[in-house]
């Protein structure tokens, strides 16, 4: 087989690795918009507290130390002890459902039946003090996390594909991780979006807010179990991206990414987050793989836009988005 096509196939299964933490990030945002119709511009900017969290409590690092050092002339930065992950990771949920119920408490509850146009821009300014907020916390320095993930080349299928080829794929176990993380998660949240009570209620408050209201159904705890389960999608893609590219302050841009995912695949779609992250993942690195030497390369940071302005002109809703037709 032709060397060329090798290194294809080999670009072509690191591209859907790719696209599955693409798509982590857009299953927060698609898990809002159903509940309450909000787009959550601060969805990056979640992960990226919550991996800032996670590694302050791993590393028993003491919150908010810079600020106190400053104001007091202390010199304290850590507990002087280690959580392990397992631990860590559950008191990390635990913050990120407190901060659930406090942005539904003193943000969304006083927003009810506002016009979209305004939900959003209270994201907007959730995601700017969460980074602030954040930064005061933990501090803005690049922080390393390992909860104790596999990384590096796979064996496996290494020797597997030199076998059969005589050409080793590269493929990385975190990614290999990801994907399988993320296939647990569409499946349970499918599940629960599609048959259980609560999901019900979920979509029928995305439709209409007083009409929920009339019929018994609690706002205040579908928007806080809403954002906490977009806080736990928040913590995994954080646990992900971070592990991979370091804890730091750029990781809130993975929200930019998740846009054109969102565009193909659908804004109300969990299955579409999935397959909006597989295409954007395989599509840049094909491009940049195929098109890239022809026009001097670093196709890969505008590809995912061009796609997604293509789909918004001819497919609005996306492959998977529930088609609105307004009658005039």
């Amino acid at each position: 087989m032709p060397e060329q096509v090798l290194w294809g196939m080999e670009v072509f299964l690191n591209g859907l690795m790719t696209g599955v933490l693409y798509a982590l990030v857009a299953l927060g945002f698609v898990l809002i918009f159903k509940a309450s119709g909000i787009f959550n511009f601060s969805q990056g900017v979640m992960a990226l507290f919550a991996a800032l969290t996670l590694v302050g409590i791993m590393e028993g690092q003491v919150p908010f130390a810079h600020m106190i050092n400053a104001t007091f002339g202390t010199s304290v930065h850590d507990f002087g002890w280690n959580v392990p992950a397992v631990g860590a990771i559950l008191l990390t949920m635990g913050v990120m459902v407190a901060l659930a119920w406090l942005v539904n408490h003193f943000i969304f509850r006083h927003l009810v039946g506002q016009e979209p146009i305004i939900l959003f821009m209270a994201t907007i300014g959730l995601a700017y003090f969460l980074e602030g907020f954040g930064d005061i916390m933990w501090g803005s320095d690049i922080k390393e996390l390992d909860v104790g993930l596999p990384q590096g080349i796979n064996g496996t299928i290494d020797e597997f594909t030199y076998n059969l080829f005589g050409y080793g794929f590269f493929i990385d176990n975190l990614d290999l991780w990801a994907t399988f993380v993320a296939t647990l998660l569409v499946i349970a949240l499918v599940l629960f979006a599609q048959y259980s009570k609560h999901g019900r209620a979920m979509r029928a408050v995305a439709d209409d807010h007083q009409a929920a209201l009339s019929v018994g159904i609690s706002l205040k705890f579908i928007w806080v179990m809403v954002w906490s389960l977009a806080g736990f999608v928040a913590l995994v893609a954080g646990i992900m991206w971070g592990t991979k590219s370091g804890v730091q302050f750029s990781l809130s841009l993975i929200a930019l990414k998740a846009l054109p995912v969102l565009m193909l695949g659908g804004f109300t779609s969990i299955p579409g987050a999935i397959v909006g992250g597989l295409i954007i993942g395989v599509g840049e690195k094909m491009f940049e793989f195929i098109v890239g030497p022809m026009v001097g390369g670093a196709t890969e940071n505008w590809f995912a836009y061009v796609l997604a302005l293509i789909f918004l002109v001819f497919r609005p809703q996306g492959l998977f988005g529930e088609k609105i037709i307004e009658r005039v």
